[in-house]
């Protein structure tokens, strides 16, 4: 199954924390698998030591932008209109 490809591509902030949302995904499935694996527990602390801080710092950004904003930016990486909270496009 191949994925469209997207018009828009994300920014920097966009791209670090959907970078970070998979890993810690990935990470976090592997603990549920294997509760005591010392490579996925080494992984998540480099996570955290070396890349944690600048993936909030993005998530700040992008939790500051106007609802409308996110609608926008949700739509155009989507390829469709969404509906406001009102159920008016």
């Amino acid at each position: 199954m191949t994925t469209p490809a997207v018009a828009q591509s994300l920014d920097a902030d966009e791209e670090r924390v959907t970078r970070a949302q998979r890993l810690l995904i990935h990470l976090g499935a592997a603990l549920v698998a294997c509760p005591f694996d010392t490579g996925t527990y080494d992984k998540l602390r480099a996570f955290l030591d070396e890349d944690a801080e600048p993936v909030l710092a993005s998530l700040a950004v992008l939790r500051r932008r106007p609802e409308a904003e996110l609608r926008n930016r949700i739509a155009e990486l989507a390829g469709h209109n969404l509906r406001s909270a009102g159920g008016t496009a």
